[in-house]
């Protein structure tokens, strides 16, 4: 594993709760050689069901540095359309440059149709949307690592009915992320999107598990490690011809 100071640095959005998908990302590149700067919110995970993780960032940050890695978290609303700039500032002064940009950051409240206030709707898409225009340019505007060394990944859902502003603006984050692959052709980096499937982090009722299990040809339900595999995956010099891709990583429940 290299030194501190000869790790690429990763930038890690969405890292609230330790049960969630971006702190097995963090921590799985962590693992894999690289430092670490993570985005929290703690005022979104605090009017969900399952609550504001305290002691998260603490955590991460001491599992990047036991994995030999330096470590930033950054508290951000990425509603703000000024939060991604800032978060790069602090990210690049502390650590350096960024290698990898990973967006795990999310706004998810369920309503459909004819329930969705615009409120929520506009908050689903300043989030979803328009944060990830917003990180993938200020990438790149600041982007220095050698050609073939950049990433780009996101991760979305196909959630659509009764998700509507959720689901519909993970689809205009498919769209943003993709659209870097050709983009940002002369910067040598890769842009790719993750599907994951459902992927249990807390928010599964046990008859929704049953039913997920048995519509899986594994037989299980997916894990954030799961996720953070192919995340490191990815952001390896093995995963650099992949660009362009929205990838199923579902153990078959959609085959």
């Amino acid at each position: 594993m290299p030194e501190s100071g000869d790790r690429p640095l990763a930038l890690v959005t969405g890292a609230g709760r330790m049960a969630g998908i971006a702190a097995a990302v963090v921590t799985r590149l962590a693992e894999a050689g690289w430092d670490v700067a993570f985005t929290y919110w703690r005022s979104y995970d605090a009017r969900m069901p399952w609550g504001e993780d305290a002691g998260a960032a603490g955590e991460l940050r001491a599992r990047v540095e036991a994995a030999g890695g330096r470590a930033l978290a950054v508290e951000a609303d990425l509603a703000d359309p000024a939060a991604p700039a800032a978060v790069f500032g602090r990210a690049e002064e502390a650590l350096g440059p960024v290698t990898a940009l990973v967006m795990c950051h999310c706004e998810s409240v369920d309503s459909g149709i004819l329930d969705t206030s615009v409120e929520s709707f506009d908050r689903h898409f300043a989030v979803n949307a328009r944060a990830t225009w917003l990180l993938v340019r200020e990438y790149a505007l600041r982007h220095r690592a050698a050609p073939g060394a950049g990433r780009i990944i996101a991760f979305t859902s196909d959630h659509t009915v009764f998700n509507l502003p959720y689901g519909a603006s993970k689809a205009a984050l498919d769209r943003i992320t993709l659209a870097a692959a050709r983009e940002l052709a002369h910067l040598g980096v890769t842009a790719n999107v993750i599907n994951p499937g459902a992927v249990d982090t807390g928010w599964m009722t046990p008859e929704l598990k049953a039913q997920v299990v048995e519509a899986t040809p594994l037989g299980r339900l997916g894990t954030p490690r799961d996720c953070a595999n192919l995340v490191a995956f990815l952001c390896s010099p093995e995963g650099g011809w992949i660009n362009g891709q929205l990838l199923y990583s579902n153990g078959g429940s959609t085959a």
